[in-house]
């Protein structure tokens, strides 16, 4: 066939197929670009392909169709996925995370933090939609344009092949993962690393299809393999967390737990400016023992997870928020365990009660009272909400009122993020970090500080730290993944690492005794997994649903909920498969017993997730 032959049949299967042509090319590209914006580590030439056939797969859908139908289809595609990877972008930009359904489900709960998500959105994160635009002209004259329509069995065939090789190509990027991560795409504990290896894309077909997968899974019982392997797991792991030397010590006495938004350890014992940025925490440190090792667990739930995690010692949900997809279950609650042994218990929060579902969450976990908003006088507003200095002298108030021996679930909210709010935390000069990200934190977390200093002054006078035990900690990290260098340039972070990142995660952990009787710093890595089992013991309560371990304990295994863990000697970071030696920072290979930690790490996930998703409290308890 001659050039002048070839030619005239290029250009007339050009612009019969153009529609087509230009879906590949445009979403190949913009799934690229994401995973660009996304993954430090990126590489074309890995994630051409499986990119490339999941993009192929949507196209051959749409050749079933008639021209006109095939056309628009292929606009409205690129429309969605264009959709969602703006949201992923913004979602990243926060949580270091892509979004998922379950996320998208909880949005109605996402309404208080719209300064948080609006700081973060800029003109370039809508270039996705750049190239509708452009499409919007082009797609009228198209119309115009005569084109072959052929018949259905035609378009069957070229449907079939072009699915086929999308589906086999995709189909055999995604057992590869399989193999080389375990559990990872039925779990999906781990879904950034999922969208950098296998696109954006893939990742929203596989997330979908194991939401529907799990909804018809949990239609029906957990098979009784299953339900036998956590059922000696949590006797197991209940019988190691009962032989401390702190059992029983909590009996009679109150229990105050008090999350503070944000705080972590970073700001702790040290100064900017000259001042020190804590000096009231710093205080009562001396007075209590101070875990310096601990970190925070939480996934998608922010605030909520640490609470969840706190009062159950389950992990966040795989996927959106705990206290939106469980808040039907039943729980062996910290609450609930602590109301069977004849306390009153009250959680306090001067933000709306239906943030975070917070107002069912809690009648689920058996609070007996839950005083929100409209409990409190709204007096002072501080970033999202009533004050820290407001919220905290009201609450001392309350808690004198409450019978003894009582226990009670505090939850600041000032030094929340975007801590834009610097005229509510007063004259707090930071020096250099001035009008930065990073200064207003630390003008936020000072702000916190202080009122948290003269309310725990206020329980001393009036003699209710004598007959209280006192938990302190932060709930979550401070410094988002975008704003990282300012905290590598604020705590001197040289060649910074996975490891030195993840070392950089911990939250304060103070226990205060009555009359100061234990005090001390307690080097063990832990996590807010074991807040619960360690109150359990000192409490003489049941633990018989507990994935964590007491802090008092030889027991020592943090793991996160995207399957990174340590148990501080060695550190795996999941999203690289990379194994640390804590110590000397340096990369270690992976040894037989440290696969086996990967394995015990993943399957704990697994069994919170069963235990979440099956409500097997509920069919434990039941049957024993």
């Amino acid at each position: 066939m001659t050039k002048e032959h070839i030619l005239p049949q290029l250009k007339k299967f050009v612009v019969n197929n153009f529609d087509i042509i230009f879906f590949v090319l445009a979403v190949t590209f913009k799934l690229l670009y994401f995973s660009v914006q996304t993954t430090p580590n990126y590489s074309y030439k890995m994630l051409f392909q499986p990119v490339a056939a999941s993009t192929l797969v949507f196209a051959s859908i749409a050749i079933l169709l008639k021209n006109k139908h095939r056309t628009r289809t292929l606009y409205i595609f690129n429309i969605i996925i264009s959709l969602f990877l703006v949201a992923d972008g913004i979602y990243f930009k926060y949580f270091k995370d892509v979004i998922a359904i379950a996320a998208i489900r909880n949005g109605i709960m996402l309404g208080g933090v719209t300064a948080s998500v609006s700081s973060l959105v800029k003109p370039l994160d809508f270039i996705y939609f750049l190239d509708i635009i452009v499409l919007i002209p082009l797609l009228r004259l198209y119309r115009k344009v005569e084109r072959r329509q052929l018949a259905f069995k035609f378009r069957l065939i070229p449907f079939i092949i072009l699915f086929a090789v999308g589906v086999f190509v995709d189909g055999t990027d995604i057992y590869k993962l399989s193999v080389d991560q375990p559990r990872l795409i039925s779990t999906m504990f781990n879904r950034l690393y999922i969208a950098e290896t296998l696109g954006d894309l893939n990742f929203h077909v596989l997330d979908l299809y194991n939401v529907v997968s799990t909804k018809i899974a949990n239609s029906s019982r957990l098979p009784a393999s299953e339900e036998t392997a956590i059922k000696t797991f949590l006797t197991t792991q209940s019988k190691s967390n009962t032989d401390t030397t702190m059992a029983g010590i909590g009996k009679g006495k109150n229990l105050i737990i008090i999350q503070v938004e944000a705080l972590q350890q970073f700001a702790i014992n040290n100064k900017v400016n000259n001042q020190e940025i804590t000096p009231n925490l710093n205080k009562w440190i001396n007075r209590s023992v101070y875990f310096d090792n601990y970190f925070y667990q939480v996934a998608a739930g922010g605030t909520s997870d640490a609470e969840f995690m706190t009062n159950n010692s389950l992990y966040p949900a795989a996927s959106g928020a705990a206290y939106y997809l469980y808040c039907g279950n039943q729980y062996s609650s910290l609450p609930k365990e602590m109301n069977d042994a004849g306390y009153y218990t009250a959680a306090l929060h001067g933000y709306q009660e239906g943030f975070w579902n917070r107002n069912v969450m809690y009648k689920a976990q058996k609070f007996d009272d839950f005083y929100g908003a409209t409990s409190y006088k709204q007096d002072e507003t501080v970033g999202l909400g009533l004050s820290d200095k407001s919220f905290l002298n009201q609450s001392v108030d309350k808690l004198k009122s409450f019978a003894q021996p009582y226990y009670s679930f505090l939850i600041t909210l000032s030094s929340h993020y975007p801590y834009d709010d610097v005229k509510g935390y007063g004259d707090f000069n930071t020096g250099s970090y001035e009008n930065t990200f990073m200064g207003n934190y630390l003008k936020g977390i000072h702000y916190t500080d202080a009122q948290l200093g003269t309310f725990l002054d206020k329980l001393d006078k009036e003699g209710i730290t004598k007959n209280s035990i006192i938990v302190i900690y932060g709930d979550h990290f401070a410094i988002p993944k975008n704003q990282i260098q300012q905290l590598y340039d604020f705590t001197n972070t040289k060649n910074p690492d996975d490891l030195k990142w993840y070392e950089l995660q911990k939250v304060p952990m103070i226990i205060h005794f009555p009359n100061e009787e234990y005090k001390g710093v307690n080097h063990k890595y832990s996590g807010e997994m074991d807040i619960y089992p360690t109150l359990a013991n000192m409490f003489d309560l049941p633990q018989k649903y507990m994935l964590g371990n007491d802090l008092f304990s030889n027991n020592s295994m943090v793991t996160f909920r995207n399957g990174s863990f340590t148990d501080g000697n060695s550190f795996y970071v999941s999203y690289t498969n990379t194994y640390y030696d804590v110590k000397t920072g340096s990369v270690i290979p992976e040894t037989p017993e440290l696969k086996q930690k990967k394995d015990n790490a993943t399957s704990q996930l697994q069994y919170s997730d069963d235990i979440l998703n099956h409500n097997l409290i509920k069919t434990l308890e039941k049957n024993k």
